[in-house]
């Protein structure tokens, strides 16, 4: 009992050893001090950011996208399976226990050569017995890979959260695109209106003598224009409700027209350093946890090259008959030590390692790649949020201008002043004004999602604090 108690605390400890291979290390990157462009805020945004827009409907496409989507089903298997990898490779690590019983009846005949009774012998085997096996992991094989299988494992689950973030944007994106559809569908309708009326009046004018064919011509045009560019919004409209559909797993949506949102955006991101896009990102945490599950690859790889030693050992009883299987004289037992070292493999294994620190230094590339697009979306969100909302105003002034001169345009025809091509070419400034407005509001929504996207999501409290 002693030599066994003794075996075992020799194998915990060898098994206890160091393993081979490097010891993860984060990559030093060098950092920014700020986030580019942007001079931070102080507000929370929640991980449910799509709710700061205060759109009850986006709120239910998204909520439903989240919900049903087949990437994102699709991204959870992936983690339900890392999760059962990870329990193998970390059985691994444990003692393998087996149970076995046998019963049999065999006849030997006389001229059978293994019958030293030279007579017809019939007999039963009854057997039961206890299997154990465990590799000591004296160099880590076993940990290296429970390790790696831990890393895919949160790989995994960044992906998903990659894949949920990827939709949430889509339909929040899918969504202003359709209201801006709306928006501009109601103001062409009101530019068609107002333009067949003109077409009638340029008609009218012709026959009566006081107008010109050139001006009639000219207000079909823009008329047929409006027309046409009404057909196509509709158009947009519904391969923009389709592209929702698809997304929130519902191929019969239908959404009524609507307005585009008002001036709510989220809040801006908080003051701190940009370090903290390593933690909040989840592209940039699994290109990290690939890289920590390749690292620890080479020990895996590593391990290979050196000696694999395992204790093995049965206990159980076999008899001839029943009554007597569980009796003293029928015990058997057996234990054994293994030792298994390559002396040749043609270079195999040291090939394989070779394999796992290519692997390892690829991912390292990758991890750097994700950071520097993390870096690089976070300063073109902010620039093209800045420039939507610094243009707007712009935008604005140059609608309500248009409309005046419009106004004034259409006071100088009737009385006189001005030809109907003057009018005409007011009408197509003031339509463009106003769409302009439009369509650069939903350049400025997409730009703050992009943003919420680029900074991988909601924030709580303070970065880098």
């Amino acid at each position: 009992m002693r030599r066994a108690a003794t075996a075992l605390a020799a194998a915990a400890l060898l098994a206890g050893c160091a393993a081979v291979g490097p010891d993860y290390q984060r990559p030093a990157i060098p950092l920014p001090a700020q986030y580019p462009q942007g001079d931070g805020g102080s507000a929370v945004l929640a991980a449910d950011w799509w709710r700061s827009y205060g759109d009850a409907t986006l709120t239910q496409l998204v909520d439903k996208a989240l919900a049903a989507n087949a990437d994102i089903a699709q991204a959870a298997a992936r983690v339900e399976l890392a999760e059962a990898q990870l329990r193998e490779a970390s059985g691994a690590q444990q003692p393998a226990l087996g149970a076995g019983a046998n019963a049999g009846r065999t006849q030997l005949g006389a001229a059978v050569p293994s019958n030293p009774y030279g007579v017809t012998v019939t007999g039963n085997d009854f057997k039961l017995s206890l299997s154990a096996s465990y590799e000591i992991d004296f160099w880590g094989r076993l940990r290296r890979a429970t390790e790696a299988a831990r890393a895919q494992l949160l790989a995994s689950r960044a992906a998903r959260d990659t894949v949920r973030l990827t939709v949430a944007g889509a339909v929040a994106q899918g969504w202003f695109a359709l209201r801006s559809l709306d928006e501009q569908a109601i103001a062409t309708r009101a530019t068609l209106s107002t333009r067949e009326a003109g077409a009638r009046l340029a008609a009218e004018r012709l026959k009566g003598g006081v107008g010109s064919a050139l001006d009639a011509e000219q207000a079909e045009i823009l008329r047929a224009d409006a027309a046409l560019q009404l057909r196509e919004l509709q158009r947009q409209r519904a391969l923009a409700q389709s592209f929702l559909g698809l997304l929130t797993a519902d191929p019969a949506l239908a959404l009524p027209e609507g307005r585009l949102a008002a001036d709510a955006l989220p809040p801006q991101p908080p003051a701190g350093l940009p370090s903290a896009l390593l933690e909040r990102r989840p592209d940039i945490r699994r290109a990290e946890e690939l890289l920590v599950a390749a690292n620890a690859q080479i020990g895996v790889a590593r391990a290979a090259m050196f000696p694999q030693v395992s204790l093995t050992g049965a206990l159980g009883d076999e008899s001839g008959a029943l009554s007597s299987l569980l009796k003293a004289p029928a015990r058997f037992w057996s234990a054994g030590f293994g030792l298994a070292l390559p002396l040749f493999d043609g270079g195999r294994n040291q090939a394989r390692t070779d394999q796992a620190g290519a692997r390892q230094r690829e991912a390292v590339g990758a991890y750097q790649a994700a950071v520097a697009t993390a870096f690089k979306e976070v300063a073109d969100a902010l620039a093209s949020l800045s420039a939507a909302r610094e243009s707007q105003g712009e935008f604005v002034r140059r609608d309500a201008a248009a409309a005046h001169a419009l106004k004034l345009a259409r006071a100088r025809f009737d009385a006189g002043y001005t030809g109907y091509l003057e009018l005409l070419d007011a009408q197509r400034t003031a339509t463009a004004a106003q769409l302009d407005v439009v369509r650069n509001r939903q350049a400025q929504l997409n730009a703050s999602v992009d943003l919420v996207k680029a900074l991988g999501g909601g924030w709580e409290g303070r970065p880098g604090r």
